[in-house]
């Protein structure tokens, strides 16, 4: 599956008619990371060489690379348990709405390994904030659907049965505007969460104003408008 999701993401990637990506779960979850009870063959023993247990672990992390890479937003439909692998497939997304039967957690910290892994000490303290993220981390907890919503994990909580359908209506409501403009949104949300101060965020902006400005699309909207 992991495979399958980088391959997937790739040719979503470049094609263009796609606007906008919704990730969800098939079943009762959204995705429960790797299963401890059978890791299957693909898994190394914890006495493999350490350099074949280096590049199963980047293969995993190319995970969240590959939600970030692509040019379109992804919205996150959590529409059950979220943990391990399925936490960093959820933060590398750019929206996150999820329904009222939905838990976070992280569980590689509650095997004996570390709780950072595939993204997760990068993405979470930008996204709740350094104190919360460690609190998750260190203690492995579940998460509720209220709380990942107050702590500002997720923008929006719904009924378990209107996820998809709120999740489809983002995307179509994304997939209607200009696709270098919202290209250009999400990059600049990236680089500037990083951005070491106020004027290189704005360098930024300026240029993405500039390069979407003269396009036929924009110019075609402002006639809409006016």
């Amino acid at each position: 599956m992991r495979d399958e999701l980088i391959a997937t993401f790739a040719a979503l990637s470049a094609d263009r008619s796609v606007r906008a990506i919704v990730l969800t779960g098939s079943g009762r979850g959204f995705c429960s990371g790797i299963d401890v009870r059978d890791f299957g063959p693909g898994m190394l023993d914890a006495t493999a060489p350490a350099i074949d247990r280096m590049r199963f672990q980047e293969a995993m992390a190319a995970l969240p690379r590959a939600i970030r890479d692509v040019p379109q937003p992804v919205i996150a439909a959590v529409n059950g348990p979220c943990v391990g692998a399925g936490l960093a497939l959820c933060l590398a997304s750019d929206l996150r709405i999820c329904s009222d039967a939905a838990t976070f957690g992280n569980a590689a910290i509650l095997l004996g390994l570390s709780g950072a892994e595939m993204g997760l000490s990068y993405h979470l303290p930008r996204i709740v904030g350094t104190s919360v993220a460690a609190d998750w981390m260190l203690t492995g907890r579940t998460v509720s659907a209220e709380e990942a919503d107050r702590r500002g994990l997720v923008s929006e909580v719904v009924g378990h049965e209107r996820l998809l359908d709120r999740a489809l209506e983002l995307a179509t409501q994304i997939a209607g505007l200009a696709p270098l403009g919202v290209e250009l949104t999400k990059r600049a949300l990236q680089v500037n969460t990083d951005a070491a101060h106020l004027d290189a965020a704005i360098e930024l902006e300026n240029r993405n104003q500039v390069l979407t400005h003269a396009t036929d699309d924009a110019a075609a909207r402002r006639a809409a408008w006016s």
